[in-house]
């Protein structure tokens, strides 16, 4: 049973999170001017005040000492202050996050809803003009980085979770399409076309059950696609989700800040692969 494998999803989860943080926490450490200020170049500064300043990230530069502190303030609750901002960042996180999963349940249901009902068709007819039509025009969005459709979301007054739409549809084509079309050809499923069954009653009960669990995975990774196009779109939205908050800690090297984020969506990311695979997992054993 799912619940079995429960246990090692969870210990996975757990180990992964622990360990990414400390790798995300160890790239912004040595990423090119981290421990540099701004504030330094300002020549009204005395040499008091900018050592002040540089003491002020001196903890950060031990980024073993830095992140066991960091697990400390975790487990009490505390995900520390933004050195950019002056603000608690479970505060930051309180008032950003909201915006965003909606902006990414939106864009993850809009493009499932794009890209699956118009890859559906394909694994009954193999029209050649509707192939080429939905590929290249899955084609076109595929080529468009998301900072471009979130700019061309800008000039059009649309919404955020639109352009994150935009990005999700055409993976979901593509994967989709493939998944239905290999379940399409299976013997069971072309002895049930041979019987004159009904198409929808073929893909209800013929191919939907074979294709389950990897459409299950494909939703997994789709959280992970609508969650790495929300920060630039939210970016260049100026929308005030978590996107724009990572965008503006990457600028200005937000050690707590992009640490947390981090830990964020890798929780995000891995719960939804998790919850995904444990479904697709009791689909298959209850069709064996």
């Amino acid at each position: 049973m799912w619940l079995r494998a429960l246990p090692k999803h969870l210990l996975r989860l757990a180990l992964t999170i622990l360990l990414g943080g400390l790798l995300g926490a160890t790239l912004v450490r040595f990423a090119p001017g981290f421990g540099v200020d701004e504030r330094e170049l300002d020549s009204r500064l005395s040499t008091q005040s900018i050592h002040v300043l540089r003491q002020s990230q001196a903890s950060q530069r031990d980024i073993l000492g830095y992140y066991r502190a960091y697990l400390q303030g975790l487990f009490r609750g505390d995900l520390g202050v933004s050195t950019s901002l002056g603000r608690p960042v479970a505060r930051l996180f309180a008032e950003r996050l909201p915006a965003t999963l909606r902006n990414v349940a939106v864009g993850v249901a809009a493009g499932w809803l794009f890209g699956f009902f118009l890859a559906l068709p394909m694994a009954l007819s193999r029209r050649r003009s509707y192939e080429v039509a939905t590929a290249g025009l899955s084609g076109m969005f595929l080529c468009l980085p998301a900072a471009v459709l979130g700019l061309g979301m800008v000039y059009a007054g649309g919404a955020a979770a639109m352009a994150i739409a935009l990005v999700v549809f055409p993976r979901i084509f593509h994967y989709s399409r493939n998944i239905l079309t290999h379940a399409s050809e299976r013997p069971h499923v072309l002895a049930a076309h041979a019987r004159g069954l009904q198409p929808a009653r073929i893909v209800v009960w013929h191919i939907l059950p074979n294709a389950a669990p990897l459409l299950f995975a494909l939703m997994g990774i789709s959280v992970s696609i609508a969650l790495g196009a929300a920060i630039p779109i939210e970016a260049i939205c100026d929308y005030p989700g978590v996107g724009q908050l990572t965008w503006l800690a990457a600028l200005n090297r937000d050690l707590p800040v992009l640490v947390n984020i981090t830990l964020l969506i890798m929780i995000i990311t891995l719960t939804a692969n998790s919850v995904s695979d444990l479904l697709g997992q009791a689909v298959a054993r209850q069709r064996i």
